[in-house]
């Protein structure tokens, strides 16, 4: 779900960790206040090799390994993206992170989005990466595909870097087909997190690309669910979400190579790294 430049030469040590009944694999770069990263569908935190160096020269990052993806074998329950956020409350609670950043791409937007609503108190600020509020807002075209995915998929996916990955890392590779099973079903639920996202206590920074899932006009909807856009900024901001709430739209951009970009980690550290009275 982005391109084969899944790698990086920042170097990183990874360990299991058990949180909400799932050993999440987890794997940490860098030194500075912490953020989680969350990868998109079948890929795992190396989905953001391209763009780690950048984020780990000012953060503590910790790369997560959702339910079923990379190194966490997958339990007897749904992707969902609710459960998920469980794991990821839990998560800070296990490592006792003092109120970290955190970031989703896809996937793990959504996850991130679930943290923010569910769990407010623990964490500082959100970056939501390519996350839509409803699954009607994606293209129909690629909604009638995301249906096609399940485990028959197997065989025509052996040449992408999602199987190479998988069979790579993911404690049991044979399990490839189960888990585009499980993104299949979750995929074809119908979701509106739209209320959620009105009542965002979290300073949020929405992210997409101008050619992305889901078009500019539905990042610009959530923006002003967050009171975002609706009047003139202010020569000082006043005019600005009072809750420290931002916009990008990235040119060029697609959700297939914006977790890939220098502009995404520029953007959300312009963001995470903005003074407290610029973003809350």
């Amino acid at each position: 779900m982005t391109s084969t430049r899944w790698t990086s030469t920042t170097s990183g040590t990874g360990e299991l960790v058990e949180a909400n009944g799932v050993n999440l694999y987890v794997e940490t770069h860098g030194t500075g206040d912490p953020l989680i990263l969350l990868h998109g569908g079948l890929g795992s935190g190396e989905m953001f090799g391209p763009i780690l160096p950048a984020v780990a020269d000012h953060h503590r990052v910790i790369l997560v390994d959702l339910q079923g993806h990379g190194r966490t074998a997958d339990i007897d329950r749904p992707l969902d993206v609710t459960l998920m956020a469980d794991d990821i409350a839990a998560l800070i609670d296990r490592l006792e992170l003092d109120r970290p950043d955190v970031m989703g791409f896809s996937l793990g937007g959504g996850v991130a989005l679930q943290v923010a609503i569910k769990y407010p108190e623990k964490i500082r600020r959100l970056v939501a990466v390519s996350t839509f509020a409803r699954s009607d807002a994606v293209d129909p075209a690629i909604r009638a595909q995301q249906g096609q995915v399940n485990a028959a998929a197997a065989e025509f996916m052996k040449d992408t870097p999602m199987y190479e990955l998988y069979q790579r890392v993911a404690p049991r590779p044979e399990d490839f087909p189960r888990l585009l099973d499980k993104i299949g079903a979750s995929m074809a639920v119908e979701f509106d997190f739209t209320e959620g996202i009105r009542g965002l206590q979290v300073p949020t920074l929405l992210v997409a690309g101008d050619a992305d899932m889901a078009p500019p006009s539905h990042f610009v909807e959530l923006f002003a669910l967050l009171d975002g856009g609706l009047r003139d900024g202010g020569w000082m901001g006043e005019g600005r979400p009072a809750g420290g709430h931002a916009l990008a739209i990235l040119p060029g951009l697609t959700h297939y190579n914006i977790v890939d970009s220098p502009l995404l980690a520029a953007v959300a550290l312009d963001f995470l790294d903005a003074p407290v009275s610029a973003a809350t």
